[in-house]
């Protein structure tokens, strides 16, 4: 087995057997290619199946001086899930990677914003612009739903269930969820969808997608950040913001107000309940003010 045979076997084994986006799929991938280039850089001929503890441990001293320790941990991660499956399809009886420690990471805090900076980002938008009630309806339905930028793009009409108060959002490894909408966020959609997108000559594979571009068709990605970049830099926030900061602030928002954090992490599509657990880390004003208002030994 070669190299690259082995990574498009990974690549269907993710996809297919993991359920994972094409965006994970292709990080995963360029992990396994960074190992690949290195090989070829330095004319060591191992296959998947022969490669050695010595020469990953090389390569990852070899990374270690080009890369943060974040980073340097995702590839060894990477790498060992790539090895463990090899051992799943039984290629290889052992991980190579399995003595191989990651370094040891504080957990990083997401950025949040106040309610004031998003009130400030929103109100940034001019509404007069030929896509300025879409732009708006964007950011209401990010941070009120606190959804992944890929689920705002994938985001349908056939999606919205204003009369139960709800949207059907499909998460990571096409995973559905419900989430509550308020009438404020409905209010801003059904403003672009009855005002603005109706005139739209809308791509016929585009039809039921929610938030469309200039041309009709689904926005990307990489659209949603520039939208969030430019009105931040208008509002004059000098944070660094991205989509995701809207998430963040979505789920640090409803914990302080009192919300249950099982209702939170079923809201943002976590798996696992630690992940969720990061929100309770990043106000520490905000749980101080807790102790002196509930605590009886203040």
């Amino acid at each position: 087995m070669n190299w690259q045979q082995a990574l498009k076997d990974y690549q269907n084994y993710l996809r297919l057997e993991r359920g994972l986006s094409e965006n994970s799929i292709v990080n995963y991938s360029l992990d396994i290619k960074k190992l690949m280039n290195w090989l070829d850089a330095n004319n060591i001929t191992h296959s998947p199946i022969s490669i050695s503890e010595e020469s990953l441990q090389q390569f990852i001293y070899e990374i270690a001086k080009h890369v943060n320790p974040r980073t340097q941990s995702r590839i060894i991660s990477g790498l060992k899930g790539f090895f463990n499956y090899l051992i799943f399809e039984d290629y290889r009886n052992t991980n190579p990677l399995e003595l191989i420690e990651a370094p040891r990471l504080g957990r990083k805090l997401p950025d949040t914003l106040a309610l004031e900076e998003i009130d400030a980002i929103i109100n940034a938008i001019d509404l007069s612009s030929k896509q300025g009630e879409r732009n708006r309806a964007i950011l209401e339905t990010l941070y009120a739903c606190g959804l992944r930028v890929s689920e705002l793009t994938n985001l349908k009409i056939s999606d919205l269930y204003f009369d139960e108060g709800f949207i059907k959002v499909t998460g990571k490894g096409d995973k559905q969820r419900l989430v509550p909408i308020g009438s404020s966020t409905e209010k801003y959609i059904n403003i672009y969808r009855k005002e603005v997108r109706i005139h739209q000559k809308i791509d016929p594979k585009a039809k039921d997608t929610l938030f469309l571009n200039q041309h009709g068709r689904q926005l990307t990605r990489a659209m949603i950040f520039t939208i969030v970049k430019r009105l931040t830099e208008k509002a004059g926030i000098r944070k660094t913001i991205s989509p995701h900061t809207f998430r963040h602030s979505f789920a640090t928002h409803l914990l302080e107000n009192g919300a249950d954090l099982r209702a939170i992490q079923q809201m943002l599509g976590h798996e696992s309940i630690t992940t969720t657990e990061v929100y309770t880390h990043i106000d520490r004003k905000h749980l101080t003010e807790v102790i002196n208002k509930f605590h009886p030994y203040k």
